[in-house]
């Protein structure tokens, strides 16, 4: 447990007031209608687009894994992140076109224009469960235990803080708040971590480190090595990781209303495609700014961090950062978690508002629609502030969110992948893989973590389960959903109605898209050429 001077936390306090002052400055624009309210009036350009889909990523645990990740293993656990820069260039050609041309508010609306409402009910209600139990309450518990073990604060009091002060300016301001304050927080994030990597970098000559050569020497080759991976330790292959990436990521990037609601209030579509590519170029600094000072951690602070792995990111804090800087780098904290809680909250009644209330009551006034969103969002808010203390041990919380990610995103993935590439899926087909592929993959993570069965206890057991790692079960799940998709279509006797329009007339991507796409994936070939 560490203290903080009255500089740093005078400059904690700084960022707290600025985050809100701004975020309530831009709220009094744009607030007149829902579509301003929801979607910030459509006047969201590349660069808030894409600082927006950046903070909105980053999570405390995020900024504390990473470090971990770094310090245990090496770069190798970056994969995921500079995954992500393929994955955003996915949402730019691929799914960009399709939803703004359809004019939708939120994602369960896309499915009910290219299959039938059933699958907007399903999508509507994963959506939420998602953004209130996972995103946001998750997000909260994680920031608080993170500043409990560093600075003592109670858990509960650290998550009434971070709750009053990201929902103050995201109820009363929406969309256009959410995206403005996320901007501010992506420049303090990347400043704040780079700071921490250059003072990393200059602490090395302090003991004897003073070329790339003898750092490798004393932290092994193989941490700076993005392919290599240790499957008999992890369990995991470099294909895992890439296949389960794709998909898990897709859903991330291209199909959760968290993430894709400021795409959905882009000026334009060229705008939203740039902003895509900007968050792919953004994706590749983690790596160099949250995961390699882990790496050197391990040449810096190995003795003192000792098995305690977590604390990786404090020690470096505490140890190089000096008075002022300190208060820096734990504003970075906060807002990386205010900036995942902002996005959820907000994507979360933006949900209940169009697929919930004005399903029931179609002739909502836009006066009541906003009324209604912020209301939701107070109760989102307080329902997850109530749940999140009691998450338990973070480390496996986390990994069990993640397995549970996996339970439904490669259904999603299936229906809408296959819905925006042909016009042959079916409604029926839409509901039965949301359905079914979710129920299968649910009763294997139930059966695998809590209910041995007898008799074949070598094959799945409560330990091992089945044997196969959660990565390679998400590629299995996306495959049954798949097969569940094309099977149904091909059976249905009400074959898919969807109009062939719905697939013509996209708009091309201008020369500065394409060239801004051609540079990030040629810097992405350089990256892991070097890395190799």
């Amino acid at each position: 447990m560490y203290s903080l001077s009255a500089i740093d936390i005078s400059v904690i306090a700084l960022y707290l007031i600025g985050i809100i002052v701004i975020g309530l400055w831009y709220s009094r624009k744009k607030r007149q209608s829902s579509e301003g309210y929801f979607l910030a009036g459509k006047t969201l350009t590349w660069s808030v687009i894409g600082a927006s889909l950046f903070a909105s990523n980053i999570s405390t645990v995020h900024l504390v894994g990473l470090a971990e990740s770094g310090f245990i293993d090496g770069i190798v656990w970056g994969n995921f992140e500079w995954f992500s820069s393929f994955e955003l260039l996915v949402l730019a050609f691929l799914f960009i076109p399709f939803y703004l041309r359809t004019k939708i508010t939120t994602l369960p609306e896309f499915l009910e224009k290219r299959y039938d409402h059933r699958s907007r009910v399903i999508l509507a209600i994963f959506s939420i469960l998602a953004a209130l139990f996972m995103h946001i309450g998750v997000s909260f518990y994680a920031g608080a235990v993170v500043f409990e073990k560093v600075f003592g604060l109670d858990i509960v009091l650290s998550i009434l803080i971070i709750a009053a002060a990201t929902g103050l300016y995201t109820i009363i301001g929406g969309l256009t708040s959410v995206v403005v304050t996320e901007t501010v927080q992506t420049v303090i994030l990347i400043l704040g971590s780079l700071t921490i990597t250059v003072l990393a970098i200059l602490s090395l000559s302090e003991v004897g480190i003073h070329s790339m050569d003898e750092l490798k020497a004393v932290v092994s080759e193989d941490r700076f090595r993005a392919v290599a991976f240790n499957t008999a330790d992890k369990g995991f292959t470099f294909p895992d990781m890439l296949f389960s990436h794709l998909i898990l990521g897709i859903w991330y990037w291209c199909t959760d209303q968290t993430i894709v609601q400021r795409v959905l209030g882009a000026k334009s579509e060229n705008e939203a495609k740039l902003g895509a590519i900007f968050a792919g170029f953004l994706k590749i600094l983690p790596v160099f700014i949250m995961v390699v000072p882990g790496i050197l951690a391990f040449a810096l602070f190995r003795d003192e961090i000792g098995e305690d792995t977590k604390s990786v990111l404090p020690v470096m804090i505490m140890n190089l950062m000096p008075v002022g800087l300190k208060g820096l780098m734990v504003a970075a904290l906060l807002a990386a978690v205010m900036s995942s809680v902002a996005a959820a909250l907000n994507s979360c009644s933006t949900l209940l508002v169009f697929d919930v209330f004005k399903r029931i009551k179609p002739d909502l006034s836009e006066v009541a629609m906003i009324r209604i969103g912020r209301i939701s969002a107070v109760v989102v808010l307080i329902s997850a502030v109530i749940w999140s203390p009691f998450l338990g041990d973070l480390g496996a919380i986390f990994e069990l969110i993640n397995q549970m990610f996996s339970i439904f995103a490669p259904s999603i993935v299936a229906v809408f992948l296959f819905g925006i590439l042909s016009p042959k899926g079916t409604a029926k087909a839409s509901f039965l893989t949301l359905l079914l592929g979710s129920l299968f993959a649910g009763i294997v993570f139930i059966v695998e973590k809590y209910i041995p069965i007898a008799g074949i206890e070598n094959f799945i057991s409560s330990e091992n389960g089945l044997a196969i790692n959660w990565l390679r079960q998400t590629i299995y799940f996306f495959l049954i959903s798949s097969l569940i998709y094309w099977s149904v279509s091909w059976l249905d006797k009400e074959k898919s109605n969807i109009s062939t329009a719905f697939y013509l007339n996209v708009e091309k991507s201008s020369s500065l898209v394409k060239l801004l796409s051609a540079a990030l994936l040629a810097i992405m070939l350089c990256i892991y050429m070097i890395f190799f």
